[in-house]
């Protein structure tokens, strides 16, 4: 059956009560779950007056994911500890009302150009262009209205595996950008406790496109601990100074800084010596393709580790500086340093810097990307 079809017939069936559609048979394999599901859909409220959906994901080994087509956020992400007691290792919300409150893009997926855009201003093939400016003086995640505050279209190609696969169309001049924009991301749970997220596009008009996923890791699975225990490596050898959060320049080496993550560090280590926490670039190391991981993060108490593969130059490590306890997500007030984001990414600020990374995608040319989360258990 042709996808699209497929998906709309399951709209029809989910407005009309039949949420069965994305839901599959319990399969007769040897899993670790034997109550595997691979997808099932539940309605999850409205926004703008169209429905929104939550998918549910559950590879039968351990990992158990929730996804809505609003913002392509994922919403939910429980993974067992050593002692196979399973918790949620992102923050977020249980209601879609926390996410249209406009917390700071949990689980979101973010366009047109993720990180910042100095002064929300570049010039492109002789142009000026002025997006909006929502952080300070930047520009920030594409925008006010940016991807983590749209709804995606969203295709289930075979509800007995965890494959989502959403569409979006960012139209000629939205939140300022050139080009109407055509982007599919694939999200992917595989029964090795991975999650491949493989970001495409095109576009009709030269434009700036730096996609990623912007969810927030805690690995003890319990938010009454922050992230500053955990030990986080990054195989980068420089980072990004910046001044307003805006890149002053070339990226500077690691070596003999509180940047330096080629060994294991516990993150608070060395934090009170970076201004504000860390939120900043490392261009990675790619000698090895996306081959071996950029990153890890592993939490001793929990055992559980998380492994980052990319095929981006960068990484963005933000410690979670701002949250201030006023958001509260599942009965917690979320805190300073509660979760920290792993973000690939191209540079910030690129449309600017002619000698970073490129990010002007043209008429006739493909942006491809694909960004690896491995979960596992240390013991």
């Amino acid at each position: 059956m042709n996808k699209k079809r497929y998906f709309g017939l399951c709209s029809i069936a989910l407005a009309m009560g039949l949420i069965s559609c994305g839901t599959a048979s319990q399969k007769g394999n040897n899993t670790s779950d034997s109550s595997k599901v691979a997808i099932t859909v539940s309605d999850w409220g409205s926004y703008e007056g169209n429905p929104v959906y939550l998918y549910h994901l559950n590879n039968g080994h351990g990992t158990r994911m929730a996804i809505s087509n609003y913002g392509g956020t994922i919403t939910s992400w429980r993974f067992p500890d050593r002692n196979a007691d399973t918790s949620e290792i992102i923050i977020g919300f249980d209601s879609l009302s926390g996410y249209l409150a406009h917390p700071p893009y949990f689980g979101a997926l973010i366009g047109r150009y993720a990180n910042r855009i100095a002064k929300g201003k570049f010039a492109l093939d002789g142009k000026n262009y002025q997006l909006a400016v929502n952080d300070g003086n930047n520009h920030l995640h594409g925008g006010i209205k940016g991807f983590d505050k749209v709804l995606w279209q969203v295709e289930v190609p075979d509800s007995n595996k965890t494959t989502l696969i959403l569409h979006y169309t960012s139209k000629d001049g939205e939140e300022g950008y050139p080009g109407n924009l055509q982007v599919t991301v694939k999200y992917e749970l595989t029964d090795d406790n991975q999650l491949h997220i493989i970001y495409d596009a095109t576009t009709d008009k030269a434009t700036p496109v730096n996609l990623t996923n912007h969810s927030y890791f805690n690995l003890s699975g319990d938010l009454a601990r922050t992230i500053l225990d955990e030990q986080l490596t990054i195989h980068a050898p420089g980072y990004s100074p910046v001044e307003d959060q805006i890149p002053t320049g070339m990226p500077v080496s690691v070596v003999g800084t509180p940047f330096d993550f080629n060994t294991a560090t516990a993150i608070g280590a060395r934090i009170s010596q970076v201004p504000g926490g860390y939120d900043h670039n490392w261009a990675l190391d790619t000698t090895h393709g996306a081959k071996e991981p950029v990153a890890t993060l592993f939490d001793s108490i929990s055992g559980r580790q998380l492994d980052v593969y990319t095929t981006q130059p960068g990484l963005q490590f933000y410690s979670g500086n701002f949250l201030d306890g006023s958001i509260t997500a599942r009965g917690h007030a979320v805190i300073k340093y509660d979760g920290l984001a792993l973000e690939t990414q191209h540079f910030p600020d690129s449309p600017n810097e002619p000698k970073f990374p490129n990010t002007i995608l043209r008429p006739g040319e493909h942006y491809h990307e694909e960004t690896t989360y491995a979960l596992s258990i240390k013991r």
